[in-house]
């Protein structure tokens, strides 16, 4: 059973229609080229392509024909997967007629390795519905390369015999790449062997424990095979993906992003949440497309700070001619006066600032981000991981600590897959040299010494390696001055499946987050509103607080609650989104970057690194650095570094 969270809601109360439109075809879309719809969150697109797919399977069924789907790997399509086989769980879809083809598989890797393309298909579709094996087609990864050649072939013809393929679903990686078509790929190509892309390896690192591990080749189904589906889907999730969603939808044809390629298909879709569709022109300024809505005010900000970046100017230099040149006349229109709306934007953008987090005691709060009552609060700090709170909001962790609040940690999942095996073998080895009887840790030390690539650590390692992130949390959060009773290990099961890909969520996740809230009863949650890691548990863990606050909100200490979302080493708001900035001063910016440096298995060469080499620490600093900066540059005050918040109501 799918368990729906707070953002699903949306699916429940409308259905978008993703059927093909011809791109362009209205005065808001003229930049695009590729059809796409936007949806509330990755559920409710993936519900409606899970639809598409049903409706396509149920039509072939009465025609007694074959349906011919072409599938795709990676984590976008895992909520189609799901959906899938809860029709066919609760709705009775039979795929006893579908035959599939998937698109690619790493080339050396056995179907048993834990990130084969094979066992993913199983695990997340093949092994919950009714499709027969034999219609099951996956590259095989195994062959020998002198019997490559043959087999591709092969699987183009299986492909053709049967009419091509009806429905092709795809994702989109950072390269701009389908399937394994990397940049440079021919749009003539078919199913091949190919070198994967360095970014592409990359991107893949964490999942195979460092890049040294992920196989440099793959076998993929061409651009002309993806191209010959009658029917093409792309789905792609997430802000981490909005770069280049812009230049697949609008930019030109080039094979230095293969996915462009689809703007020459007659029947292509993307199917995109906010994030993702957030760098679209008609998304991102949709005042140059004419479609604008002024009586937002979040629209106005998000106007005026884009055109002070464009003209390189501060918000009260901007002119009556700027707003004009750049498509604004309507919005000086309705404020009547550009100096007004100047000063107006100014003053919204002054009363985020604040160095009090928790609120200033016997102060006017009319204009400033927190209430000056209660004088002391509680507050909960959620960390995903545990460093993400040091690492996104230390400066103001150890503000609220030094202004006297009562500050609770709650560290959601253990982060036990993020510390290296190389990590985990040199405390064992320090145990040992110290203690008399270290039998207990021989299994242990051998596992490590011997341990074959891509394989779950035991349960014992997996306690080891949480016990390690633990002790590093309690270093740190000693160092800013929280008693040991106000951190919170939750443990949360999900994140506890000792792979990349995390468990579904489920009630019990939520019930320890609701005994925790309910135990405190905080004035304040601060929570990670960073959907962009690249291992997606910042997302799990935000839907389950969302979760547990729609479910307490009904409780009386709930009304004196607000929450706080802070962003953390992948992204940072956008200017208009930030509701409370706290300034850090050079002390707290070198206060800060300590207690990062307690959590050392994150440090030099971590696992979940993304696509930036620099360390978290620098990470931390360049991008306080540059909040600040970007104050500073709208004609703010000079501060040395901010960090950003964003409330969320309930």
């Amino acid at each position: 059973m799918l368990r729906l969270n707070y953002y699903q809601k949306t699916y429940l109360m409308k259905k978008e229609n993703i059927l093909y439109q011809f791109p362009g075809a209205f005065e808001e879309h003229r930049f695009e080229k590729l059809h796409n719809v936007t949806f509330d969150s990755p559920f409710s697109g993936s519900a409606a392509v899970a639809d598409e797919i049903s409706a396509l399977i149920q039509e072939k069924q009465s025609e007694g024909k074959p349906c011919v789907l072409g599938l795709a790997t990676g984590s976008s399509p895992i909520s189609v997967y799901k959906h899938l086989i809860k029709l066919h769980q609760e709705k009775g879809l039979s795929f006893k007629n579908v035959i599939t083809f998937n698109l690619d598989e790493y080339y050396g890797l056995q179907p048993s390795d834990i990130n084969s393309y094979y066992l993913f298909m199983h695990e997340n579709l093949f092994d919950h519905i009714d499709i027969p094996s034999e219609n099951i087609n996956i590259p095989d990864g195994t062959l020998a390369p002198k019997k490559v050649r043959d087999y591709c072939k092969a699987y183009e013809k299986k492909i053709a015999d049967l009419g091509g393929l009806d429905f092709q679903l795809l994702g989109i990686g950072r390269t701009g790449h389908v399937g394994f078509n990397e940049p440079g790929s021919n749009i003539n190509s078919q199913t091949r062997l190919v070198t994967l892309d360095h970014l592409t390896r990359y991107d893949a690192a964490g999942a195979f424990h460092g890049i040294d591990n992920v196989p440099s080749k793959a076998i993929t189904m061409g651009i002309k095979t993806i191209l010959s589906a009658k029917r093409i889907v792309l789905l792609a999730w997430g802000i981490n993906k909005s770069k280049i969603i812009l230049k697949a939808v609008e930019g030109i044809l080039t094979t230095n992003i293969p996915t462009t390629y689809l703007q020459k298909h007659e029947n292509t879709t993307l199917v995109l949440d906010h994030q993702a569709a957030s760098g679209l022109t008609r998304i991102k300024t949709p005042w140059i497309t004419g479609n604008c809505d002024w009586s937002d005010l979040s629209n106005q900000c998000k106007a005026v700070y884009w055109l002070c970046e464009k003209t390189n100017k501060s918000i009260l230099k901007l002119t009556e001619e700027d707003y004009n040149q750049n498509g604004m006349a309507e919005l000086l229109n309705r404020e009547g006066n550009y100096y007004d709306l100047n000063i107006k934007m100014f003053n919204r953008l002054q009363n985020t600032i604040t160095g009090w987090p928790g609120g200033k005691p016997n102060a006017d709060d009319s204009k400033r981000p927190e209430r000056s009552q209660p004088e002391k609060k509680r507050s909960i700090i959620f960390s995903p991981h545990p460093d993400d709170d040091v690492i996104s909001m230390g400066g103001t962790f150890d503000r609220l600590v030094a202004q006297g609040h009562e500050v609770h940690v709650a560290y959601q999942t253990s982060g036990n897959i993020a510390v290296s095996n190389d990590e985990a073998l040199k405390y064992i080895e320090v145990i040992s040299d110290i203690i008399e009887d270290s039998s207990v840790y021989d299994d242990l030390k051998k596992e490590l010494l011997h341990k074959e690539k891509n394989t779950i650590d035991s349960l014992a390692l997996r306690t080891l390696k949480g016990t390690i992130r633990k002790r590093e949390s309690l270093a740190a959060t000693r160092y800013v001055g929280i008693p040991d009773d106000q951190v919170h290990f939750l443990n949360l099961p999900f994140y506890e499946s000792g792979k990349v890909q995390k468990n579904p969520s489920s009630q019990e996740d939520i019930d320890i987050t609701n005994e925790l809230i309910s135990s405190v009863k905080p004035h304040q949650i601060y929570a990670a509103g960073d959907l962009a890691d690249p291992h997606g548990t910042h997302r799990i863990c935000l839907n389950i607080l969302f979760d547990s606050i729609n479910q307490l909100k009904s409780d009386s200490f709930m009304k004196d609650c607000w929450v706080w979302l802070y962003r953390g080493a992948w992204q940072e708001f956008e200017v208009h989104e930030i509701e409370m900035a706290v300034p850090m001063s050079p002390d707290q910016v070198l206060r800060k970057r300590k207690a990062i440096f307690y959590h050392q298995s994150q440090k030099d060469s971590v696992m979940f690194q993304g696509s930036d080499d620099r360390e978290f620490w620098v990470r931390a600093e360049d991008r306080n650095r540059t909040s600040a900066k970007r104050y500073r540059d709208l004609g703010l005050s000079d501060y040395q570094a901010m960090e950003l918040f964003q409330q969320y109501h309930f």
